[in-house]
């Protein structure tokens, strides 16, 4: 092949590989930053009784769960001042003694604070199924997506997910009592 038409050739492919360039990341463009997952004791755990009064016992326990992880991952959203972040959180549940079937609702919520401020919480009702001969579930649900506003100033460092339970005033503070925060 003569070195006019060995050019040529290099030239034709190089142009045809021209269209795939944008499909790589620029060089030194990391991942976005993601907002940091929290648990909060009191909030991570919800104990259910069964029977009459503040003192209960093993045979008394309809069920007790807790958050044991919140992952995610995050990229650069649609838009050009917003984070795409998916948020799945896993959860152990024990059923007790005292429930009645073998299915139950716990309200799971997550919540996207900004220092101190909640900025948005919303709350998920998992309905639990316990197959026949199984007390203790470990589940994680599906992604839940977040769509965070971020600028020059502010990125996905500024933003935490909590993920807990909806508690009753008496649940939380008998969390509290407990050493839960």
């Amino acid at each position: 092949m003569s070195s006019g038409l060995r050019l040529g050739a290099l030239v034709c492919v190089g142009l045809l590989m021209l269209p795939l360039l944008g499909c790589v990341p620029p060089a030194n463009t990391f991942a976005p930053v993601c907002p940091t997952p929290r648990l909060i004791p009191a909030l991570a755990d919800v104990t259910r009784y069964g029977g009459p009064g503040p003192a209960h016992d093993v045979t008394d326990l309809i069920l007790q769960a807790r958050v044991i992880a919140v992952n995610g991952s995050c990229q650069a959203g649609d838009e050009k001042n917003t984070l795409a972040a998916k948020v799945k959180v896993s959860i152990s549940i024990q059923r007790g003694p005292a429930m009645k079937g073998r299915q139950a609702d716990v309200p799971l919520f997550l919540a996207v604070t900004e220092g101190e401020t909640v900025r948005d919480k919303k709350v998920y009702p998992l309905h639990l199924r316990f197959p026949p001969n199984v007390d203790r579930l470990t589940i994680t649900s599906p992604d839940i997506d977040l769509d965070l506003p971020v600028s020059a100033n502010k990125t996905g460092a500024s933003y935490s997910v909590i993920a807990g339970f909806q508690l009753s005033a008496a649940e939380l503070a008998a969390n509290r009592q407990a050493g839960g925060g």
